[in-house]
């Protein structure tokens, strides 16, 4: 099982992921698109990242807004993998 990460820890990370925010033992972001098609586009791009992973994110879509949230619910909170993920999500356009 991966290591929680201490508060500390937590902030140091966040402060390098452009538009995430940390809320209630989770990693979040939320992405506006022109419409519905390029909502569900982009998270269809986030399977091969979270598959490879071993690591999903909890998606919320409605319309054109998507709303993304890390966490390692085995360990009851923030990791390594969740910051991890973020990163490579940050870099899907």
């Amino acid at each position: 099982m991966a290591q929680l990460l201490t508060e500390a820890e937590i902030q140091e990370r966040a402060k390098v992921l452009s538009g995430w925010t940390v809320e209630d033992s989770k990693l979040q972001i939320s992405r506006t698109f022109k419409n519905f098609i390029q909502a569900i586009e982009f998270v269809n791009k986030l399977v091969e990242p979270a598959e490879s992973a071993g690591h999903h994110p909890d998606i919320e879509i409605s319309y054109n807004k998507v709303k993304i949230a890390l966490t390692t619910h085995d360990a009851g909170g923030l990791t390594q993998k969740d910051f991890d993920l973020a990163e490579r999500i940050s870099q899907i356009n």
